[in-house]
């Protein structure tokens, strides 16, 4: 009996012993899965405050891609060197709203890029669509037209002419026709236009290069020839590096390139020598105080015409009822968005409106 006894005590001390590692387990998993559930709440609560923008926000509108008709697929695109703050800080917004519409950058193989060249390839079929700081010329919408299309030009933004000297040349600006006769070479000492006793030396890039030159050529030079002595450079940036060094340098380029530009400083410039309008918003920010503050574009006296050397930059579209048609209809449209407005304006030209 008492053999009975002790084998029942144990068995109920194994069965209790038992119970009480399950229960212990039991309690655990559901501690453990209540402490998940509830980290794993916080995490998509405080996430969410950077992922779900708030109803009717900014980047609520930002996410939208607000384009009818955008066809699907690769389009070229290219022309205008001038355009290059739009292509990397407004064209990568779109890309990035409307996915399926993919924009490819496609140079010229044997020529440099620009306007012109840029309307050459999509006359070509080279481009879908092409971007342009020069409206067309009826000899390029000729050459269009015998390939069974016609070119049209969109305006979606303005852009300034801006002087640019060295830092150190003291004269309070220049009028349209001084600036003529310098780049015609009929001035040739800054004396003459109420400077220093010091020759000009005038820069420019080559009449290939694009719609800038073409444009200044046209409008300010009346079509008349460059000096003789002039000197030719590739780029901006290499001009401006030789007008910080060249104490009678002058230079012309895209007012987003040059206004805000530490090493240089740009000019003022008149129809009249007795009111020249500067370029950049007053006061005037001295070299001395560059980077940290930057000159910024007199936008309201580009967009008014006060300024006296203004131009549209324009995309060109091909007039042919198919898909290119439609890329560059529906490229154009968005930069004429409210979204597309403020990001041209950002990267530095003045909203068409």
């Amino acid at each position: 009996m008492s053999q009975k006894n002790e084998t029942l005590t144990l068995f109920l001390a194994a069965i209790i012993t038992i119970g009480l590692i399950f229960g212990g387990l039991w309690f655990f998993m559901e501690r453990w899965a209540q402490l998940n559930k509830l980290n794993t709440n916080q995490s998509v609560n405080n996430n969410s405050k950077d992922v779900i923008p708030v109803p009717n926000s900014p980047e609520t509108s930002n996410r939208k891609c607000e384009v009818s008709n955008l066809p699907q697929g690769t389009f070229n695109y290219g022309g205008s060197t001038t355009w290059a703050p739009i292509r990397k800080d407004v064209d990568s917004v779109l890309q990035s709203l409307c996915p399926e519409f993919r924009l490819r950058y496609t140079q010229p193989i044997n020529e440099k890029p620009g306007s012109g060249t840029g309307i050459k390839m999509l006359i070509a079929n080279q481009l879908a669509f092409s971007q342009s700081s020069r409206p067309v010329k009826a000899e390029e919408n000729a050459e269009a037209q015998q390939k069974g299309f016609s070119l049209k030009e969109i305006p979606v933004a303005i852009d300034g002419i801006a002087i640019a000297v060295n830092h150190n040349l003291n004269i309070p600006g220049l009028t349209v026709t001084q600036l003529k006769e310098i780049y015609t070479g009929k001035i040739t000492n800054w004396q003459q236009v109420g400077g220093p006793n010091l020759p000009i030396t005038i820069y420019s890039r080559s009449k290939e290069a694009g719609g800038t030159v073409e444009f200044f050529v046209e409008n300010v030079l009346n079509k008349e020839e460059f000096s003789l002595k002039i000197n030719y450079i590739d780029t901006t940036t290499e001009a401006l590096r030789k007008l910080a060094i060249t104490p009678g340098g002058i230079y012309y380029g895209s007012a987003p390139e040059i206004v805000p530009q530490c090493m240089i400083k740009s000019l003022s410039i008149g129809r009249t020598n007795d009111k020249f309008v500067a370029p950049y918003q007053q006061p005037f920010i001295p070299v001395s105080e560059c980077p940290n503050k930057r000159n910024r574009l007199n936008s309201q006296a580009f967009l008014s015409g006060e300024y006296p050397i203004t131009r549209n930059l324009f995309v060109i579209v091909k007039q042919n009822n198919q898909t290119d048609q439609q890329a560059g209809e529906g490229y154009a449209n968005w930069l004429l968005t409210s979204q597309g407005q403020q990001l041209i304006e950002k990267a530095g030209f003045v909203r068409i409106k």
